[in-house]
């Protein structure tokens, strides 16, 4: 878990941004299971069922789910969901596949990473040691 160091006199506090990760199954039935966990993990935050930063973020995490299990699967590995709240109140969203030479590309041919920039207010691609990738994504806060 991520944690952030701050520094009061002589003590120290440790403040943690809340998180979520999951390990899913690299199908079409794991794609969908990190959606619905998405949605709610989110209400569980305080962010609002049928907000609009809700749906975008669950359509963000179909999309790199979805992406993870058709171009990122190897056989007997699954992919890892991660969410963290933003000190923004965002969302970073990471999805983790062991896949790192098949990087995402935003294309008019597949829709996919269209969505992803449309939806996020920053996405991007990082290495996953030794072999994998994380693809990432912001989304503004959908919260009181």
């Amino acid at each position: 878990m991520k944690s952030e160091s701050v520094h009061l006199g002589m003590q120290q506090a440790v403040v943690e941004a809340p998180q979520f990760t999951q390990l899913l199954s690299a199908t079409r039935r794991g794609a969908r299971l990190g959606r619905l966990l998405t949605v709610e993990q989110l209400v569980a935050w305080g962010w609002f069922r049928d907000g609009e930063a809700t749906h975008s973020a669950a359509l963000v995490v179909a999309e790199l789910a979805s992406n993870a299990v058709r171009h990122g699967r190897l056989e007997g590995r699954g992919f890892r969901l991660t969410l963290a709240r933003l000190a923004s109140g965002g969302l970073r969203i990471e999805v983790t596949d062991p896949r790192g030479e098949r990087l995402p590309v935003r294309s008019e041919d597949g829709l996919g990473m269209v969505v992803v920039d449309a939806l996020a207010t920053d996405w991007g691609v990082r290495p996953f040691p030794p072999s994998g990738k994380t693809v990432w994504a912001e989304i503004c806060s959908g919260g009181p």
